[in-house]
C-alpha cells in the first residue's frame, strides 16, 4: 500500500496525502452533550481514496467524531461536507446522503430474522430501487468478496462473529458508498476473528475505497493507514503518516498513549 508512509516524512501538522480530491471536509466541529464539551474545534480534510485511521484513548471523541460523518450524532456547530455537500439535519436529503456513506459498527446489527443474503439486499432495493435480481448478483459478489459466499442462505446467528462483520461489510458495500467509515469494528470480536475482518478491510484499502477507521488496531494503522490521527480530551492532538507517527510521535499525549501500548 503505497500513500504518505514512503518517502520523506511530512510534517505533524497540514498534511495532505494528494489520492484525490476532498470527499469528507469537516470544519470547527463542536459537539456538547449539556455541559460536556465532546469535540473540540475538529478540522479534518479526508481526500478520496485516502485511508484515515482515528486512534487515541477511551473517551478521546473517536467514535463521536466518526459518527457525526453521517449525523448518527448531531453537531453542535461547525460543518461537514461529503463530496462537496453538506449534511442536511433530517429529512430526504440526510437520507439521501448517509447512502454514499457505509458504516459498520462494533455489533453488528444483522437482521436476525432474514437470511444474509436479504440483509445485503434489503438497503439496494429499499432504497436504491435496485431489482431484486441485480441486488442478489452484487451481494453475492459481494459475500464472495468477504469471503462468506457460502454463507448467503444461513440467519446471522448461525455466523461467527467474525464472519457477521464481514456480512456487515458487505451490506454497507451494496450501497456502493463513496466512503466507509468504521466504528471499532474489530471491538466485539474473539482475537482469533479479528484477523479475518482486518484483512477484508485492507483488501478495501489497497482497492482505493476511502475510509475513515476508528480503532485499536495498530497493526492496522501501521500497514494500510495512509494518515493516523490522534485525539485526546476532543481535540485532534497530532496527524502523521504511520511509520512518522509510530517512531517518532511530537506531542506528549501521544508519546505517553504509544508508550502505554508497548509496555502494555
Amino acid at each position: 500500500m503505497t500513500g504518505s508512509a514512503d518517502g520523506a516524512a511530512p510534517p505533524t501538522s497540514n498534511i495532505s496525502v494528494r489520492r484525490g480530491d476532498p470527499l469528507v471536509v469537516i470544519e470547527h466541529v463542536q459537539k456538547h452533550y449539556g455541559d460536556f464539551h465532546a469535540l473540540k474545534d475538529i478540522d479534518l480534510t479526508v481526500n478520496r481514496g485516502e485511508v484515515v485511521v482515528v486512534i487515541g484513548p477511551s473517551g478521546s471523541g473517536k467514535s463521536t467524531l466518526c459518527r457525526t460523518i453521517n449525523r448518527l450524532e448531531t453537531i453542535t456547530s461547525g460543518t461537514i461536507r461529503i463530496d462537496g455537500k453538506e449534511l442536511p439535519k433530517e429529512g430526504k436529503g440526510l437520507a439521501a446522503l448517509r447512502a454514499d456513506v457505509g458504516m459498520v459498527f462494533q455489533s453488528f446489527n444483522l437482521f436476525s430474522h432474514l437470511t444474509i443474503l436479504e440483509n445485503v439486499t434489503l438497503g439496494p432495493i429499499k432504497v436504491k430501487g435496485m431489482k431484486k435480481g441485480e441486488a442478489e448478483t452484487l451481494a453475492r459478489q459481494l459475500l464472495d468478496r468477504v469471503g462468506v459466499g457460502h454463507q448467503a442462505e444461513k440467519l446471522p446467528a448461525q455466523l461467527s462473529g467474525g464472519q457477521q462483520q464481514r456480512v456487515a461489510i458487505a451490506r454497507a458495500l451494496a450501497m456502493k458508498p463513496k466512503v466507509m467509515l468504521f466504528d471499532e469494528p474489530t471491538s466485539a470480536l474473539d482475537p482469533e476473528m479479528i484477523n479475518e475482518v482486518l484483512d477484508v478491510m485492507v483488501g478495501l484499502a489497497q482497492d482505493g475505497m476511502t475510509m475513515i477507521v476508528v480503532t485499536h488496531e495498530m497493526g492496522f494503522a501501521r500497514k494500510a493507514a495512509d494518515r493516523v490521527v490522534f485525539m485526546a480530551d476532543g481535540e485532534i492532538v497530532e496527524e502523521a503518516a504511520p511509520d512518522q507517527f509510530f517512531t517518532n510521535a511530537q506531542s506528549d499525549r501521544a508519546k505517553d498513549f504509544l508508550s502505554k501500548l508497548i509496555t502494555h
